[in-house]
């Protein structure tokens, strides 16, 4: 059943092309991505709204960090939502549940319109100015040797990105296999209570109404069913969240990148760490004269990464590489 989304900017697509546009869109999570548009969310619906490709000048992930996000005491973790800016001057932004799902829809927009920003402004001059501070750190000169490890890391990135879709499930199921390890049973029971409350403030909202209660009632118990049944229902166990689920996912994820690997000898890395980020981190471990073996590379990476906690802070580019890999180290123990 098709639904006409609201358009969020001031020009919009006719009818009939929205309506095949929408239909044939790619979705990531609550929001989608078409040859024309993009369609966003609210607290409720999937795709409602919707602004055309040609109305907006920059497309970005945002990730908002609550208590205990990066050392993983608290109940949420991180926020990840995506920011749109249109129309010139206007930017909304919507959320998602899980962050890899805005790191896809990103990466489909990349691919339908190469030439839309996708990142803020603050982000691409923090961007400049890292990538200075890098090549500062270049050597001037490397040894053949190195240069020989640089090109093989550099075909290995170009096999795996020939089936990027391989790297992305290995990165997502050892963060979502992370978050299993590290979170509390209680969590999972607070949210049973959560969920159970927000029934019974449904029902007895549902009572009132038939009883003739008076609209501040209904708005009280409907608004605090919505509260708790949104909020404890994330936290709860379903059909693919999980224990078996998620470690069979990763188990899945694994075997799937090992296989592949098969049709590569001696590739540089063991298949659980086998991503193009991995490899990126290693090369630009050689550059900077820090490593001369992939062996090496990988173990400044080991080392660079375990000093990455929550009290330190790193920009945006840098959160994304470690958000990434550093779950497919953790998991193993970075054995």
């Amino acid at each position: 059943m098709y639904f006409k989304p609201k358009c969020l900017s001031t020009t919009g697509l006719a009818d009939d092309v929205l309506k095949s546009d929408k239909k044939s869109c790619k979705r990531y999570g609550p929001c989608g991505v078409g040859q024309k548009a993009i369609y966003l969310n609210n607290m409720v619906l999937d795709r409602c709204y919707y602004i055309p490709f040609d109305c907006i000048q920059r497309v970005y992930k945002r990730v908002a960090m609550s208590k205990g996000g990066y050392t993983g005491k608290g109940v949420f973790g991180s926020i990840p939502y995506l920011v749109v800016e249109f129309d010139g001057s206007k930017q909304r932004q919507f959320t998602f549940k899980y962050e890899e799902d805005v790191d896809r829809m990103l990466n489909r927009v990349a691919a339908v319109r190469p030439e839309l920003k996708r990142m803020s402004e603050t982000a691409e001059a923090k961007l400049r100015q890292r990538d200075a501070e890098r090549a500062a750190k270049i050597l001037p000169e490397l040894s053949n040797r190195a240069r020989k490890n640089i090109e093989l890391l550099e075909r290995a990135a170009e096999y795996l990105n020939k089936k990027p879709e391989l790297a992305e499930e290995l990165s997502a199921s050892a963060r979502r296999k992370r978050a299993l390890l590290i979170s509390k049973p209680v969590y999972r029971w607070v949210a049973l209570a959560i969920t159970l409350m927000g029934a019974a403030a449904f029902t007895y909202g549902i009572y009132s109404l038939m009883h003739q209660g008076t609209f501040a009632i209904y708005f009280t118990l409907f608004g605090l069913a919505a509260i708790f049944l949104f909020s404890g229902v994330s936290v709860l166990p379903t059909a693919r969240n999980n224990r078996k689920a998620i470690l069979a996912r990763a188990e899945r994820a694994e075997k799937a990148m090992d296989r592949y690997l098969s049709g590569y000898p001696d590739f540089p890395v063991p298949a659980r760490y086998a991503h193009p980020v991995v490899l990126t981190r290693m090369e630009r471990a050689i550059r900077e004269g820090r490593a001369v073996e992939p062996g090496q590379a990988l173990e400044v990476v080991k080392k660079d990464l375990q000093a990455l906690n929550a009290d330190v802070q790193v920009e945006k580019d840098e959160y994304d590489e470690v958000v990434a890999i550093k779950a497919m180290f953790l998991v193993q123990n970075y054995a």
